[in-house]
């Protein structure tokens, strides 16, 4: 089931594939990104006497956090850590692949905290889709002018590579039609080309492995160099039908990734949830405070935790159109710390009270505008969705949550755990120890559904009207940026 789980984004042209657009802090991805939001404590209500817990592991943009879980996907308890950033220039965002680990230690120590160890039956990890780079003796190399080599990730919201996207788009590859037709830049073809192009002696040379950090993780726990299907197929065009395209890479200029059956950017590619190697090492136990030999998942994309935390949940009693469909016809919205679909236009530069009243409502339905924009792509393409499922920060917001389903006219499931990401992570780690006989059994089983909201229908005819105005505003978007592209 997850090997189709990559999701769509628009950006100010409304075009799946752009790259990340941000309007007044709120955010929205589908099936894209999380939330990061702290806490730091043991969570009340949990079942101590179930016999089996797992431990997730997200690592977001700001902060690690970790939570333990048992097998009803009850959070038990919870820490963060924050983690380092570096903008050493404009549109150049660095972290640290030791200083992420070294926050994943502290956070799963606190976990575990008075748990009987030998009850933690498995470990899943999620993170954002930053580039991790280690030469062929697994030591991190320098993605920057410096030479420092301790900042040796490129952050998936760095914007470095904006001429070598721009010259991948121009070869109008095959290989593009999976991300929406056009590559961002935030993927990682371009960032790859940029460190040929800018560094080659001190990082492209002396490279022996490109990680996407969801596998970076996976492989500092197990030793296993495996990458998951998902973060391969949403960021680096891998197909999981066809495999690498090498007429791809020769064509953009990074033929030798081809060579050693692709050994750099990973040639043993798993299905998340899958149990790695002999789990566990020793040595990553140690770091972690876990249980050598425990079951490792080969790990997810921070926002697509959420959508497993949230979209397979169990809907009998709720009257919805999605029960006893194929999961298919559901799409999770993850609202957190990423971007919004489209800006709004039109409105008066003010100050008062009322004014910002009305740039706040504008933009909850710009937003979900974007939503029904999003799901009328994919009903075109053959899908058939029925049903919402929102976690995230922003299902917090009433209406924001109320304006979804309004506007798109489908009923908004919000998951019982606010912390759908760290349930998902948590689900990765159930599915590798075993215990649970499929994803879809685990995602039953630990997901629950703690509310629906349903459209009111009494102004369908009035956001149908605004809905034609929203389209108005993306043509004229793309004919904005057609001009300001040309020569």
């Amino acid at each position: 089931m997850l090997e189709g789980m990559h999701g769509l984004k628009t950006g100010a042209t409304g075009r799946p594939g752009e790259e990340t657009r941000r309007h007044l802090g709120w955010s929205l991805r589908v099936v894209l990104w999380s939330s990061d939001e702290g806490g730091g404590t043991a969570m009340p209500g949990g079942d101590q006497e179930l016999g089996s817990y797992y431990v997730g592991v997200d690592v977001g943009t700001g902060s690690v956090r970790a939570a333990l879980v048992d097998q009803r996907g009850t959070l038990l308890a919870f820490a963060d850590q924050p983690i380092n950033q570096w903008e050493p220039q404009f549109n150049h965002h660095e972290q640290s692949s030791e200083d992420i680990w070294a926050a994943c230690c502290i956070v799963t120590k606190k976990v575990v905290q008075g748990i009987d160890l030998n009850q933690i039956r498995g470990l899943g990890f999620d993170a954002t889709c930053s580039l991790v780079v280690l030469d062929k003796q697994f030591h991190p190399l320098p993605v920057n002018h410096e030479g420092d080599s301790h900042r040796n990730i490129i952050m998936w919201l760095d914007h470095r590579a904006v001429s070598q996207v721009h010259r991948i788009n121009e070869t109008k590859h095959s290989v593009l039609q999976y991300v929406g037709g056009v590559m961002s830049v935030e993927m990682q073809a371009p960032k790859l080309l940029w460190l040929k192009e800018n560094l080659r002696e001190t990082c492209w040379d002396k490279a022996g492995h490109f990680f996407d950090l969801p596998d970076f993780l996976s492989w500092k726990a197990t030793g296993v160099t495996a990458r998951s299907l998902c973060s391969l197929v949403c960021k680096w065009t891998y197909s999981a039908e066809k495999g690498w395209d090498d007429s791809f890479w020769k064509m953009v200029g990074l033929e030798d990734l081809v060579a050693d059956n692709y050994s750099k950017i990973g040639n043993q590619v798993l299905p998340p949830g899958t149990s790695l190697g002999n789990g566990l090492t020793p040595e990553a136990a140690k770091d972690l405070g876990l249980p050598a030999g425990i079951a490792v998942a080969a790990s997810l994309i921070d926002a697509h935790a959420g959508g497993l935390g949230v979209i397979g949940a169990d809907v009998r009693g709720h009257g919805l159109a999605c029960e006893g469909q194929p999961v298919t016809s559901r799409l999770a919205i993850i609202c957190g710390t990423s971007s919004c679909h489209m800006g709004v236009t039109g409105l008066k530069l003010s100050q008062d009270l009322d004014d910002l009243a009305i740039l706040y409502l504008a933009t909850v339905q710009a937003i979900a505008f974007g939503t029904r924009l999003i799901t009328e792509a994919m009903e075109s393409a053959g899908h058939s969705i029925s049903t919402l499922f929102l976690c995230g920060g922003l299902g917090k917001n009433p209406l924001f949550v109320q304006m979804h389903a309004d506007i798109t006219g489908m009923p908004v499931v919000l998951s019982q755990e606010v912390e759908s990401v760290l349930v998902g992570a948590a689900i990765l780690g159930a599915c590798a120890s075993g215990d649970f006989a499929s994803v879809q059994e685990a995602m039953a089983r630990m997901s629950k559904v703690g509310k629906v909201v349903f459209p009111r229908h009494e102004d369908k005819r009035y956001y149908d009207k605004k809905y034609q105005v929203f389209l108005k505003l993306v043509e004229h978007q793309k004919e904005y940026a057609s001009i300001m592209k040309g020569d």
